[in-house]
């Protein structure tokens, strides 16, 4: 049974290890010897916000509620015209313990990439203003980070895709799926929702877990992830919110204190391999 506080204060302190290009070989290497005893993954992006939205009529701004068809269109024409900056990934056993690698601390992954140019790449100012206060350099992600193309590669013989024994916990997660399905093919995502979903099955397997969808079924909580934390009564264990490690980290903590107080009779293993905003049942 995990603890009800799953960062008690006598644990081991959590580290952020930051990955750039010119660690991210040893980097995975660790992550290949750890996911067989270390298969719970949850993950976080960070990208260049919105630059396309749904079509509102002003004169009825709430006639219409978009079908998941529809998000997706709007989802894919944002994953295909944009670039992906952060990464971030928390590795946990079934019963919430982190990787220590032998150490006195425990550890969770932060991927910085160099494809986003803000001087030349389509984003959205106020999210790129944000991800600044936030601490994300974004020169130094362009002459240090890891070229997509070199981590996707590294991720398809990681053991974190493409494996069965893994369960991707995340929160509102479509756009971070599509990043990574963008990456991992190296082509503009499916035309059609069926095809993404199909495709993301593959790589990600079935047991794939959206705090936000799963929220519909519980009762009172609501917002984005700093809001259903707060909640929660779960802190913020490391780092800064809008940092994809940090983030990782905190939506794992969510996971687990969800599980505990709203899945003990009934499992959440019914609400697996259903994404946020694109429900397909």
């Amino acid at each position: 049974m995990i603890s009800e506080d799953p960062t008690p204060p006598t644990s081991k302190p959590i580290v952020i290890r930051e990955v750039w290009a010119s660690n991210l070989e040893s980097e995975f290497e660790l992550i290949r010897d750890l996911i067989d005893n270390y298969s719970f993954i949850s993950m976080d992006t960070e990208f260049p916000g919105l630059v396309f939205r749904p079509p509102v009529d002003p004169n009825r701004p709430y006639s219409r509620k978009l079908m998941p068809s529809d998000h997706y269109l709007v989802l894919k024409s944002n994953v295909d015209a944009l670039n992906l900056i952060q990464v971030g990934l928390t590795l946990s056993d079934a019963e919430g313990n982190l990787p220590d690698l032998g150490t006195n601390s425990r550890y969770i992954w932060e991927f910085n990439f160099s494809d986003f140019d803000v001087a030349r790449d389509a984003h959205a100012p106020d999210s790129i203003e944000l991800l600044r206060r936030q601490g994300i350099d974004f020169d130094r992600n362009r002459e240090e980070g890891i070229p997509s193309a070199r981590f996707a590669e590294l991720m398809m013989s990681s053991g974190l895709i493409c494996n069965d024994a893994v369960s991707w916990v995340t929160f509102h997660s479509a756009y971070d799926f599509g990043y990574l399905m963008k990456i991992l093919t190296r082509r503009r995502l499916p035309s059609g929702l069926d095809d993404f979903l199909r495709i993301l099955r593959v790589f990600f397997g079935n047991k794939v877990y959206d705090i936000k969808h799963m929220m519909r079924f519980c009762n009172s909580l609501y917002g984005g992830l700093d809001r259903v934390a707060k909640m929660l009564e779960v802190n913020r264990a490391v780092g800064k919110c809008h940092q994809a490690g940090s983030d990782s980290l905190l939506t794992w903590h969510a996971f687990q204190k969800m599980r505990d107080l709203y899945f003990v009779n009934d499992g959440p293993e019914k609400h697996a391999g259903v994404l946020y905003g694109l429900e397909v049942f």
